[in-house]
């Protein structure tokens, strides 16, 4: 049948209502995509099209707690090439090379890459400023030279392993700068520009530039002076001892602050690859475990008095050894100490006596203190890499194990532990935690903006019981093991240490630790001083290697901080082999006969000037020094006028 007229154009209606509502649909869904997806999908576009040059953004600075400058950067360039922008990628690899100093063919291989953008490494990272003029003037298509800066240790080897170093990409790798890497790293920035699938940059393009955000400048308890003091200590004991380590910290008993930190081997931390790996891979400080030997025994007598166990005054008889469950423990002193009160015991670092304190004590009170003091138990220095230590576990402390951890042996602890420990048991028993880290700054202010508490963990002690372990130890260095750390004009308590080194599952005979560990003033203590010499050769004893390595940290260090000198010091007490201190007399306005009389055979004396009188001389009146010191007098034909007495 064939259509009508009618039907035909009832037809051709039907298709032009459905063209036209499919026309409509396409103009609203071409509406659509360009008016409400257009941005959208033009910025998707925009992103495949845009290639980024990264550079990193300039690492905080590291800087003592004077504000000297312990770590920072200095510019370095590094050099990108872009390979599709590259068309004679023969020519740019030869002349790249020669001013690289590198293979031509290795090169040719990086820069023929099908990425958008190459490091040229390594020869071309962390170039210096000639060198990246160099590249710039040749004018190389597809090769950048990006602005990028390295870490520079001004100071060498100078708190090496406390600030640690970072790597080819400015990341941290050991020490603060690992410890503290993101807020030091802060946020990288950014040169954009388009490019077509080819890797071309578009025509009329312009490059974005994303800005970077600097890290934070962060400042430190670590005064850099004292640290000088403690690594020029640490190198001379190295030379002089042949040891195959040493270790020192310097400490406010007052808050956890570390002042100053280090051990021997040391490194370089800007040039750290040209050292052995165990030189900077282990802080030995908070790394390295050992027996403590006598330092220890500060605990076990800050714990019988604290306990009401001891009287330092009760009596005591060392015969040279104690009997322990059948086991015979010696006293370092062949022979013994003799009849001796308890407060000897102390100054004599007698072990049968501290044996005694001990099972006063019992496993269960002894093992508590030294828990409490921080033993077997990270100290929560702010630093990777720190060991817990080792004790007896209770369930296999007996009589013998009981009797030597009360003088140091038979547990392992580290120097920070010790130190930390120490410091509690003579600030008025409040054990804090140590921390390097002082506070933040922003770059370029000089505003802290975050500083850092210290942090009292508890109070191990009472204020009295402190009070006795400061007297005694002072009483130790005056008049007992500890008199090579004997300052004159400053109150100084301390306790030597000796320990036995377990070699191959033995205690050797001959290779031992030897420590000591002071503190000053002794009535108002404002430092702590450990050190300790491993394996030193010749005579192997703390009171005769440590003490006056920690003596000179000391005193340099008393004198820098202007801690006023005491007058109201214990007399020391002179042994054989002692070097003895006299007071210098007054000689000005006396004549050459006179002084020599006056000065009887205790000084040499140097003589500057000409004439019959003195009229000045060096050291004041006053001062001690060891005896055969010399005096300087400054001589004059007119006598000087009459001094005023005070």
């Amino acid at each position: 049948m064939k259509a009508t007229q009618t039907t035909v154009r009832r037809r051709l209606f039907v298709a032009l209502i459905i063209g036209t509502f499919l026309f409509i649909a396409l103009i609203i869904r071409l509406g659509f995509v360009q008016i409400w997806l257009g941005p959208e999908l033009s910025g998707k576009a925009e992103d495949s099209w845009r290639r980024n040059i990264p550079f990193a953004a300039k690492r905080g600075e590291i800087l003592d707690r004077n504000g000297v400058q312990l770590a920072y950067n200095i510019s370095s360039p590094t050099v990108m090439a872009i390979p599709a922008q590259i068309k004679d990628a023969k020519s740019v690899a030869a002349q790249l090379a020669s001013a690289l100093q590198l293979n031509e063919e290795a090169l040719l291989k990086q820069i023929t890459q099908r990425q958008l953008i190459v490091r040229i490494q390594p020869g071309g990272r962390k170039i210096t400023q000639e060198k990246a003029q160099e590249i710039r003037s040749l004018n190389l298509p597809g090769i950048v030279v990006a602005e990028d800066n390295k870490r520079y240790y001004p100071f060498g080897q100078l708190a090496a392993h406390i600030l640690g170093f970072t790597g080819i990409d400015n990341q941290g790798l050991t020490g603060i700068e690992l410890k503290y890497d993101k807020p030091l790293t802060g946020l990288g920035g950014s040169i954009s520009f388009l490019a077509d699938a080819a890797g071309r940059q578009m025509p009329n393009s312009t490059d974005a530039y994303v800005k970077p955000r600097d890290g934070m400048n962060l400042q430190l308890t670590v005064d850099s002076h004292i640290q000088s003091v403690l690594e020029r200590e640490l190198d001379q004991a190295m030379v002089k001892y042949q040891a195959e380590h040493a270790i020192a910290i310097v400490m406010d008993p007052n808050n956890g602050e570390i002042l100053a930190m280090g051990g021997r081997p040391g490194y370089d931390p800007g040039s750290f690859r040209e050292f052995p790996k165990e030189s900077y891979d282990r802080n030995l400080p908070i790394w390295m475990t050992y027996e403590p030997g006598s330092t220890f025994k500060i605990i076990t007598l800050a714990a019988a008095l604290e306990e009401k166990k001891v009287n330092l005054n009760e009596s005591f008889y060392d015969p040279g050894y104690i009997e322990v469950a059948g086991a015979r423990l010696r006293c370092w002193k062949r022979g013994g100490h003799g009849s001796e009160t308890f407060l000897q015991v102390v100054e004599n670092s007698c072990n049968p006596g501290f044996v005694v304190m001990g099972q006063r004590l019992g496993k269960e009170k002894l093992f508590d203190y030294i828990s409490k003091f921080g033993f077997g138990t990270k100290t929560g220095i702010d630093l990777g890499g720190e060991e817990n230590g080792i004790m007896f576990k209770m369930s296999r402390v007996g009589p013998v194990e009981l009797a030597t951890t009360a003088f140091g042996q038979g547990v392992s602890v580290t120097p920070i532990q010790q130190i930390t420990a120490v410091s509690a048991a003579i600030n008025g028993g409040k054990l804090f935690k140590p921390f390097v880290a002082r506070g933040w700054y922003q770059p370029g202010s000089s505003q802290m903006i975050d500083q850092v508490q210290p942090e009292l963990v508890r109070q191990v002690i009472s204020e009295a019981t402190s009070k006795q372990v400061r007297e005694t130890l002072e009483s130790v260095v005056a008049n007992g093991t500890g008199r090579n750390a004997f300052i004159e004009g400053y109150r100084v308590g301390g306790k030597t240490g000796t320990a036995q080194k377990v070699v191959n599952g033995r205690y050797s005979a001959t290779d031992h630790i030897v420590s000591f560990i002071g503190f000053a003033p002794a009535d108002d203590p404002k430092i702590v001083v450990y050190a300790a010499v491993d394996n030193p050769q010749g005579l192997q004893f703390g009171g005769l290697i440590a003490a006056p390595l920690v003596k000179s940290i000391m005193e340099d260090t008393l004198r820098y901080m202007q801690v006023p000198e005491r007058k109201d010091q214990m007399e020391k007490k002179y042994v054989y082999g002692d070097t003895r201190l006299v007071e210098v007399p007054n000689v000005i306005g006396m004549s050459i006969t006179d002084i020599y009389e006056n000065l009887n055979s205790n000084f040499l004396l140097a003589k500057s000037g000409v004439g019959s009188y003195v009229v000045n001389q060096v050291p004041k009146a006053g001062a001690k020094l060891e005896q055969g010191s010399t005096i300087r007098i400054y001589l004059s034909d007119t006598a000087p006028p009459p001094q005023e007495s005070n």
